[in-house]
């Protein structure tokens, strides 16, 4: 039996538009750190969202530092 979702991240449909900077990417992912880390565990809907914001900032972060390391 398969079960029918939506993954958070279809390489196929979320293309990079749009790399931010390294100094950028850090940074937001400190405030989306600090943010979610106040998310309560036993809150499902707090915890997708947490998961969510946490697997963006993270993509753009990586991607970042692939930019960067590309560009040298």
């Amino acid at each position: 039996m398969s079960t029918s979702y939506t993954p958070l991240f279809d390489p196929e449909k979320d293309a990079y538009l749009y790399v931010p900077t390294l100094d950028h990417a850090i940074e937001r992912a400190r405030e989306v750190l600090d943010e979610k880390s106040r998310a309560n565990i036993h809150d499902s809907d707090q915890m997708i969202r947490a998961a969510v914001g946490l697997d963006h900032v993270l993509r753009d972060l990586l991607a970042a530092l692939s930019k960067k390391e590309n560009d040298q």
